[in-house]
This record gives structure tokens, sequence and C-alpha cells, in this order.
């Protein structure tokens, strides 16, 4: 349609009706949310990589370590809404999750959003001595790997909060560099968490090595998803699987993931160098 155009010169032709200059132009569309076309991109791998395996979709938990409160309060926006316009898309059921890696990171963020119901999943090592902050603050500690921390989480969180959702970190690739458990210790670890009235045991979480091999990362995922099986046959509690990020979610999700951890494929990549200190 041609843009209307009025010369405030010329008169109205006797007869002719002149136009209602009062008359307003229909509002320009509404913009999409932040973040929504880096939502929508992941959302479709994830339908995609659970149709292609025959499984249910996982959880996606936003991991937004270093992001600023205002990015995570724009991202919790583009979750809401994605959540209403598509039909039955289970990655985004639930409140808005976020995954964080340090513990003094969340909690100013956490200041900063107090005024929104988020869920928060701690994802990064966790020192005992921050163990009490981090039973307080957070709804889900991803990274348990170790007998005193499981007594100090369940020791710190407080009496008028649910139980505190809890994985075991497994260190599937057996790497020098990172943290969790080892394979043989699930177990043991699993059944002092279970142990916990104040501690809820959800199941493993991973960090398969970064193999340029997609055969040998998918072994990882294959290890896991058998740790996995084995622990939720003992334990009802047990149905999350947290592994696969934003470069092998459709691994991950062939194998059985049940909730994937993504922060690149949303936010952007990060500066090099952050995100590497221990929470």
């Amino acid at each position: 349609m041609l843009p209307w155009h009025c010369d405030w010169n010329v008169k109205p032709l006797r007869g002719s009706i002149a136009p209602d200059l009062r008359r307003k132009s229909s509002p320009p569309p509404m913009p999409h949310p932040p973040y929504a076309q880096a939502l929508h991109a992941v959302l479709e791998r994830l339908a995609a990589a659970a149709q292609a395996a025959g499984r249910p979709g996982p959880r996606l938990l936003a991991v937004s370590k270093t992001q600023p409160a205002t990015a995570v309060a724009e991202m919790a926006a583009a979750l809401r809404s994605a959540a209403t316009a598509v039909t039955g898309a289970t990655a985004i059921t639930g409140l808005p999750a976020f995954g964080e890696n340090y513990v003094q990171e969340a909690l100013a963020k956490q200041s900063a959003l107090s005024s929104q119901t988020l869920e928060w999943h701690l994802i990064g090592h966790l020192q005992s001595n921050k163990a009490r902050e981090a039973a307080a603050a957070f709804d889900w500690v991803q990274t348990v790997d170790r007998d005193k921390l499981v007594a100090a989480l369940a020791r710190h969180r407080p009496g008028d909060r649910p139980p505190l959702n809890v994985l075991v970190q497994v260190n599937i690739d057996d790497e020098a560099s990172k943290h969790g458990c080892a394979p043989a210790q699930v177990p043991a670890l699993a059944a002092a968490i279970a142990a916990q009235p104040r501690l809820a045991l959800r199941g493993l979480m991973a960090i398969p090595a970064p193999h340029p091999d997609a055969g040998l990362r998918r072994a990882a995922f294959i290890r896991m998803k058998a740790l996995f099986d084995a622990l939720a046959a003992q334990y009802p509690t047990v149905d999350t699987l947290s592994m696969g990020m934003s470069d092998d979610i459709e691994l991950a999700v062939a194998e059985g993931g049940t909730m994937v951890r993504v922060g690149t494929a949303l936010f952007g990549a990060r500066e090099p160098g952050i995100g590497n200190r221990e929470s």
C-alpha cells in the first residue's frame, strides 16, 4: 500500500470528503523479546534431536554465568513468552531456570531480580566454605561430589525451604582438571544424599571431555546413561541426567540426557578467560 501523503496547502474539492487527519495509523508490531531468536534456534535443535532419537525432549537450563542481571531478566522474558507461544515445549516447562557457576555472582543477581520468580541452579564447583550460602540461595546444586559437601548442604538448608535438589557430579572421563566423583563412588555418595531429609537426590551431572571426535563424547554420554539408569532403578526420586551443552546438544539428547545446560548458544560467546574460577 502506497504511503499516504497530505498537502496542507490544498483545499478539498467541493463535494469531496476531507481526510480525517485525526485518524491514527496501526501501531507497529511489538518487537520480539531480546534473545528470542537465539532461544527459538535452541528449542528447534532440542525438538529435532529428541524426535530423531525417539526420546522425550530434555529440559533447558540457561547458563547465565558472567551475564549481567539485565540479560537474565531479558532471557527470562523470552522463556516465558516462548512457553506461552509454543505448545508442548517440554524444554521450557516450569519456572525459567538459570545456571550459575559462582555463589557470590548468583547472590548479586538474585538480589537484583528479587521481584521475579526464577529457578536457580549451581553448576560450578562448590567449596565447602560456601555451602551455607549455596544451601540457602539455590533450588538445585548440580555439583555434589563428596561426603563433606553432602553433610554441609543438609545442615544449612533452611527449614522453610523445600529440600534442596541435588545431582551427583561425575568425572566421567577421569580428567585431572575437572571436579566430580569417580563412577565407582556414585552409589555411596547417592546413599549419603538420600539419607538426608533436607536434600532430594535427583540424579547425575557430567561434563565430558571436549574430544573433537564425536564418537568419544558419545561414549561418555552412554556411560553416564548407564550410571543414571542404575541409580534410577534404586531411587524413585531420580529423574534428571544433566549433560550436554551448546556444542553437543544433539549427542546428549540422543544418549538420554534429560537436562541440557546451554549458555553460548543463548547468550553468545563469553570473553576468553572468563568463567574459569571456582565458586
